[in-house]
C-alpha cells in the first residue's frame, strides 16, 4: 500500500518532526507500507529516515513574524515558488499512485498549493482515501475561523477529505466546538490524543555521564525548537543564571536549534563563554535522550517539545510563542492545570522570573499528569482501517470482474 504525506513547512522543525514520528510508527505497525514524504524542511535530510520512506524536498518557505510567507533561499517572488511546489506535488501524486494521502495542518496547503492535488485525486483516482491531520491547537478561533471562511476549508473538509485526525484531546481543546465545526465534519473528526514519544537512543546515565554531571548536581535542558526567534528565551536563561542562589549547583545544555540566525547564536556563544557550567550546541536528532537525563526543561511550547517533556515525566518551564499564532500560549496555558508545567508569558519574561520558576520546579519536581498521551496507536489503528477498506473494495472488484468474464466466457463455449 501507497501512503503519500504532505507536511507544512513554513516555520520551526515542529510538523516535519510530528509527521516523521507519525511516519516511523506506521510503518513499522502496517507491513507492506511504502510511505513517500514531500516537506520544503531545510533540516528533513537531518533526520534518519528508516527503509520504506523516502522524500521529496520541496523548494523552502519562510513565515515571519508578521505570519507572510516568502521564499526562503530561492530568491524569487513567492507566487513563483508556490507554483513550482504545486507542480512537484501534483507530479508526484500523478506517479505514486497514493492509496492514501495524509495532509498537514491545511486542506488546501500552504497558499493552496495543495488545490490540484486534492482534485486531481477526487476525481481521477476516486478510491484514494484523503486525511487530514491538525495538531490540538492552531491559532485563536476567531483567527482560525476567519481563515477558514476565506480559505473556503469547511468546503473542503467536507467534499474532499474521508477522515479528519487530531493529535489532542477535547478536554483540552474542543477542536470540533472551537472552531464550530458544522455536524457533517464533526462527524468525521477523530480525537487521537497527543503523540508519546519513544525513549531516546541513549539512556539517562551514559548521557549524564557524557555531560559529567556529578550526583549532587542538577542538569537543564534548554531548547527553544527550530531556534529561528529562540534568542530571548536563551539570553534571558543565560542572563537568570548570573543571579542564581549559590545553592543550587546545576549544569545546562542549550540546543540553539539549526534556523537560529548567526548572529544570535554568536551573542549567545559569547554570553556563555565565561560559564564552564554551560554547554551549548545547534542541532541533535536525539533530542528525547537529553530531556530524560535531564532535571527539568526549559523551552518554547512547541507541541512536538510538550509531547516529549510529557512523555519523559519532567517538570518545565514554558515561555511560549504568541506571535503570529497564538497556539503555543493557548496549549501552555490550558495544560498548566494539569501538568507541572510552570508557563511565562513572553512579556513577563525576564532573567529574575525565569530563574524564580526553575528553582520553584527544581524544589518541588511534581511530574504526575494526566494527559492521554496513546496518539500514535490510534493514528494507525484509523489509517489501517482505511487502507483495508481499500484493500477489501479492490477484492469485491476483482471478484465481480472475474465473475462477469466468466459468464461472459460461458456464454461465447455454450452451444446453442
Amino acid at each position: 500500500m501507497r501512503l503519500m504525506v504532505y507536511s507544512h513547512d513554513t516555520f520551526g522543525l515542529g510538523n516535519i518532526r510530528r509527521m516523521l514520528v507519525i511516519c516511523e510508527h506506521l510503518l513499522k505497525e502496517i507491513p507492506g507500507l511504502s510511505i513517500l514524504l514531500l516537506s520544503g524542511s531545510p533540516m528533513l535530510q537531518g533526520f534518519r529516515l528508516p527503509k520504506g520512506i523516502d522524500y521529496i524536498k520541496l523548494p523552502c518557505l519562510n513565515r515571519g513574524e508578521t505570519g507572510e510567507v516568502t521564499a526562503k533561499y530561492l530568491g524569487i517572488n513567492i507566487e513563483d515558488t508556490i507554483r513550482l511546489r504545486s507542480h512537484i506535488i501534483l507530479s508526484a501524486a500523478i506517479h505514486f499512485q497514493p492509496d492514501l494521502f495524509l495532509v498537514d495542518k491545511k486542506a488546501y496547503g500552504i497558499k493552496n498549493e495543495l488545490v490540484r492535488t486534492v482534485r486531481y485525486l477526487h476525481k481521477n483516482l476516486p478510491k484514494t482515501k484523503l486525511v487530514l491531520l491538525f495538531r490540538d491547537i492552531l491559532d485563536t478561533p476567531e483567527k482560525t475561523i476567519h481563515e477558514w471562511k476565506k480559505n473556503s476549508y469547511y468546503e473542503a473538509l467536507e467534499k474532499y477529505y474521508h477522515l479528519i485526525l487530531v493529535v489532542g484531546t477535547p478536554d483540552i481543546f474542543d477542536f470540533s466546538q472551537e472552531y464550530q465545526l458544522p455536524q457533517k465534519i464533526t462527524d468525521k473528526v477523530r480525537f487521537c490524543g497527543y503523540l508519546r514519544r519513544p525513549s531516546g537512543q541513549k539512556n539517562k546515565r551514559i548521557i549524564r555521564q557524557e555531560l559529567q554531571i556529578e550526583l549532587d548536581e542538577k542538569l537543564i535542558l534548554v531548547t527553544p525548537g527550530g531556534g529561528e526567534d529562540g534568542y530571548q528565551l536563551i539570553n534571558n536563561y543565560l542572563q537568570g543564571l548570573k543571579i542564581l542562589p549559590k545553592s543550587e549547583k546545576i549544569k545546562s545544555v542549550i540546543i540553539c536549534g539549526p534556523e537560529m540566525p548567526i548572529a544570535d547564536k554568536q551573542a549567545l556563544e559569547q554570553a556563555a563563554k565565561s560559564n564552564y557550567q554551560v554547554q551549548m550546541g545547534e542541532f541533535t536528532d536525539d533530542l528525547m535522550s537529553y530531556i530524560e537525563a535531564a532535571d527539568a526543561v526549559v523551552s518554547m511550547g512547541g507541541y512536538n517539545t510538550i509531547c516529549e517533556i510529557l512523555s519523559a515525566g519532567k517538570p518545565a518551564v514554558i515561555v511560549p510563542r504568541f506571535q503570529p499564532s497564538q497556539e503555543q500560549l493557548i496549549r501552555s496555558l490550558r495544560m498548566q492545570q494539569k501538568t507541572s508545567f510552570q508557563t511565562i508569558h513572553p512579556h513577563n519574561l525576564t532573567p529574575k522570573n525565569l530563574i524564580s520558576q526553575l528553582t520553584y520546579i527544581l524544589a518541588k519536581p511534581h511530574t504526575t499528569h494526566n494527559i492521554d498521551l496513546d496518539g500514535l496507536s490510534r493514528i494507525t489503528r484509523q489509517i489501517r482501517n482505511l487502507l483495508a477498506d481499500i484493500v477489501m473494495s479492490n477484492k469485491s472488484q476483482l471478484l465481480y470482474y472475474q465473475s462477469n468474464n466468466c459468464c461472459s466466457l460461458k456464454t461465447v463455449l455454450t452451444p446453442e
